[in-house]
């Protein structure tokens, strides 16, 4: 009950400060951000917000107002939820659409960011589901033939392999048409039969119109894609039907025109999309080799402090459908995240005020352990900036030396911290040990360096 009392206080203080439930156009969150996009943002009220006990930092990403939590951003979103008066569920929108925006390129990496975070629970757990049973057959406690194996197989591939379905209905939920009907479409690319047919090359067609062959397991792009073009769909029957019909009428000529279109043209252009994106990847790798990953590495916190780390997500989920490995993204955030913790336990160490000791000390541990990083980015790295800095040089390095030998991710999912190291366990046991010196290079630089620039007066924050 304590919890519950605190988290709705500062869902209470939250929603009145950012203009109150008519200001707020959309709401979701992350793994630790509260996202807000609001109408006017000329009337939230951003400093009283930061300065609220509970809340690590804000920033702006567009008309996106995010609200750093933590990972207990869960239980401030349902109180929020409850207060503002709109269906709380996971990473739930509100139905309110009518913002005349100009359209953005940014908006296409907002609405698939919008897609995919509702997901994350599910990448973890199956990723890490996946990463036991690679653990535990690689120390011979299980055999590739053994029961509990192979049902750890299925539990951990399921997650993946039904990223189709699972990603039509948060499209469904983005875009604010059927789940049921969305998940349906998600569905017909997986089932059986097709894909049975697809795999022996047979020709198939829709009334004459040529099937693409496609697998369309594991993949997000898709889906999304179909989604949104059912949305208008749905919506023109759902206002032309008869209302004595409509439950009949709408759900019919829905699927009878989606199903062409989903086969023979749209999904095809996911596939597509997937290729070429796993392919633009791989030429960035093969032409600035090492050097791509060094840079992403110790560019991560920026991206992270901008929110632009989310449109990252799908491309990672793109690259285990089309090659079946992340030949470098997941990599460089995990370089990343251990930096941060590893400026967080330097300044802990050298930081003389108790409360900043504590509280570095507390960002660092969860960084390491459970891989999430706004803690330290926003209440050690930027607030003291040398932090910052001395974490990009360690990325940096320890991000060249996994490229230089060639460290891929070959299990999906895992949290970016130190237990979902085990997913870069692969046949060649190299890759693990040399993403280990990569993370003991990285850490140990970032540590030296943020001892080495990290001087707390000069910061000139007070304690609160």
């Amino acid at each position: 009950m304590g919890n519950n009392k605190k988290y709705k206080e500062l869902a209470e203080f939250i929603l009145q400060k950012v203009g109150g439930r008519e200001n707020i156009t959309f709401a979701t969150h992350c793994m630790t951000r509260l996202r807000l996009t609001v109408k006017d943002k000329s009337i939230v009220s951003e400093k009283e917000i930061e300065n609220l006990e509970g809340v690590i930092g804000t920033q702006w990403s567009n008309d996106q107002f995010q609200i750093i939590i933590g990972q207990s951003v869960g239980d401030l979103y349902s109180q929020f939820a409850g207060i503002a008066d709109f269906a709380e569920e996971g990473s739930e929108q509100l139905n309110i659409s009518a913002n005349n925006k100009k359209f953005k390129i940014t908006d296409i990496f907002s609405v698939i960011s919008a897609c995919i975070v509702p997901l994350i629970p599910i990448l973890l757990g199956a990723g890490l589901i996946k990463a036991v049973g690679v653990v535990a057959l690689s120390l011979g406690w299980l055999t590739a033939e053994s029961p509990t194996y192979l049902m750890l197989n299925v539990a951990g591939d399921a997650g993946f392999y039904f990223l189709p379905i699972y990603s039509a209905y948060t499209a469904a939920k983005k875009f604010n048409t059927n789940p049921a009907l969305a998940m349906l479409l998600g569905a017909m690319l997986l089932h059986p039969n097709f894909v049975s047919l697809i795999s022996e090359g047979k020709e198939l067609s829709w009334f004459g119109i040529p099937v693409y062959s496609a697998s369309y397991g594991s993949m997000i792009f898709p889906s999304i894609m179909i989604v949104f073009v059912m949305g208008y769909v749905q919506r023109f029957f759902a206002r032309k039907s008869p209302d004595a019909i409509r439950s009949i009428v709408e759900p019919f000529f829905t699927l009878l025109i989606m199903i062409p279109l989903a086969f023979a043209i749209i999904a095809p252009l996911g596939v597509m999309l997937s290729d070429y994106i796993a392919l633009g990847l791989s030429w960035i790798y093969d032409t600035f080799g090492f050097i791509a990953v060094g840079i992403l590495a110790s560019i991560y916190p920026l991206l992270i402090l901008t929110g632009m780390h989310t449109a990252l997500g799908p491309i990672v989920i793109n690259n285990y459908s089309v090659v079946g490995y992340d030949p470098f993204i997941s990599a460089s955030n995990y370089i990343a995240n251990f930096c941060q913790s590893a400026a967080s336990f330097a300044v802990g160490l050298k930081a003389k005020s108790k409360t900043t000791k504590s509280t570095a000390v507390s960002c660092g541990i969860t960084a390491i352990a459970a891989g999430v990083t706004e803690p330290a980015l926003f209440g050690i790295s930027v607030r003291y900036k040398t932090p910052l800095i001395a974490s990009m040089i360690g990325a940096f390095v320890g991000g060249c030396y996994i490229g230089i030998t060639t460290v891929h991710k070959y299990v999906m999912g895992g949290s970016p911290g130190v237990f979902g190291l085990v997913t870069f366990i692969a046949e060649n046991p190299m890759n693990l040990l040399n993403m280990l010196i990569g993370v003991a290079i990285a850490f140990i630089i970032t540590f030296i360096f943020t001892l080495l620039l990290f001087k707390e007066a000069a910061s000139k924050v007070s304690e609160r």
